[in-house]
């Protein structure tokens, strides 16, 4: 497929009986948004996203509107609206606990004399609100399946840029030059990596072809929206294969180079990491909680041991080594994606507990299953025990006591002390 722009230039309506889009898959609240823009005398869509997964037959997780309408005049119509971001300007409307994001049609910054849009030297857009049309807005947006609209007047798909037929090729592929495109925002390699394991798509040979010699550019983007496309990846529900597809296209050293780089000397560290991977995706899969520190935790475990260690040989106990060692791995971290606060801590914690499962005897035992990060340390001990760093009873133990009453567990713990007085008399 040819990339190029000349070949997005005109509209092709692809009728219900021809996409087969169940609407009872949309959200109530975002036809309403619709609906109110419609009646005020606006054009209004839903866009992107949420429009491809329609197709696809997924029932999507977020609605995302496109509009006419300028942000302060989309506000004017929901008293539970809010306008943010300086990026990019929208409005977020909001419904109890969910929202439903409506942006105005943009167009590229030198399309429009109207415009508060600036890019870098490097090429990156900075800001961008320039508003434009529908068949601008579409030509702007990063791949040709997340460029299609959805009329729900006349149950129609507005396809601007042959994203329908990419999609239904199963394609993902990037509208105008990749590299320039890449160059404009970074990000967009991962959303096509993200794309690819999420959706089961390939990508376009001309869409793929400049990602491993452009990954270096993901440096150059805050850190903080770094940990959320992060995030994005190993919670999708198939973060077993966005962690493989960062390392065929060798993003997974820009993003975690202190794991690149355990991995390079350690090659038992994957067995980890791919048991972990797996139990995220069965607990999203499942409907469980997962938390980011998790992740964090298990990707930076082997650096942290390495630190771990330097700090023993250096005589500093061990209660002091594991936070010195906990935060220092996490600050390497941070300067690529920023880690929160409220993580770090739960990450420092889950490792420094793990010395912890030891001790299997008396009040310690016991004292330990009623530490707050005691459930996510154990997950962690159970899989450190599945890939084989330590011995699959340690978790079986722990298991079987978190089963039995507080009298069976207190008998539990004591004949583990008995055992060892034993051992120690006949010493």
């Amino acid at each position: 497929m040819d990339n190029t722009n000349n070949k997005h230039n005109s509209l092709i309506r692809i009728p219900a009986s021809e996409h087969l889009i169940d609407e009872s898959k949309i959200c109530s609240q975002a036809s309403h948004v619709v609906k109110t823009l419609l009646e005020a005398g606006y054009e209004a869509y839903l866009v992107g996203g949420c429009v491809r997964d329609l197709v696809l037959g997924i029932e999507p997780k977020d609605f995302d509107i496109a509009t006419n309408a300028h942000p302060e005049q989309i506000c004017e119509h929901f008293d539970n609206s809010r306008l943010i971001g300086r990026r990019f300007r929208i409005v977020h409307v909001y419904f109890h606990r969910n929202n439903i994001e409506v942006s105005t049609f943009r167009a590229q910054a030198s399309q429009s004399k109207n415009q508060s849009s600036n890019a870098g030297a490097n090429g990156r857009i900075l800001r961008d609100n320039t508003f434009g049309t529908i068949e601008e807005d579409a030509i702007r947006r990063d791949f040709t399946i997340n460029a299609l609209y959805y009329d729900t007047e006349n149950s129609e798909v507005l396809d601007f840029c042959h994203g329908y037929e990419d999609l239904k090729a199963r394609k993902i592929c990037m509208i105008g030059d990749p590299s320039t495109r890449y160059r404009e925002d970074p990000v967009r390699m991962l959303r096509a990596l993200r794309f690819r394991a999420k959706l089961d798509l390939t990508i376009d040979d001309d869409t793929q072809k400049p990602i491993k010699s452009m990954g270096h550019l993901l440096s150059e983007i805050p850190s903080a929206r770094l940990f959320d496309e992060v995030i994005k990846l190993f919670h999708s529900g198939y973060a077993m294969r966005c962690f493989q597809a960062l390392d065929d296209f060798n993003l997974l050293q820009v993003l975690f180079p202190i794991t690149q780089e355990a991995l390079n000397h350690d090659e038992s560290f994957s067995l980890l990491i791919h048991n972990a991977l797996e139990n995220t995706d069965a607990r999203i899969r499942s409907s469980k909680s997962v938390n980011p520190a998790f992740i964090f935790a298990i990707l930076l475990w082997r650096p942290y041991l390495q630190l771990l260690e330097q700090s023993n040989q250096q005589g500093i106990p061990y209660s002091e080594g594991a936070w010195s060692s906990g935060r220092r791995t996490v600050l390497d971290q941070s300067t690529i994606t920023s880690i929160p606060k409220r993580f770090s801590v739960t990450i420092c914690e889950i490792w420094k507990l793990q010395n912890r499962f030891q001790n299997k005897r008396g009040r310690k035992a016991l004292n330990l299953m009623l530490h707050p990060r005691f459930r996510a340390a154990y997950d962690f001990m159970c899989l450190r025990a599945r890939s084989g760093e330590l011995d699959e009873e340690d978790c079986v133990w722990w298991t079987r006591i978190q089963t039995l009453s507080e009298q069976e567990q207190r008998k539990m713990v004591n004949q583990n002390s008995n055992k060892k007085h034993q051992r120690k008399n006949k010493q």
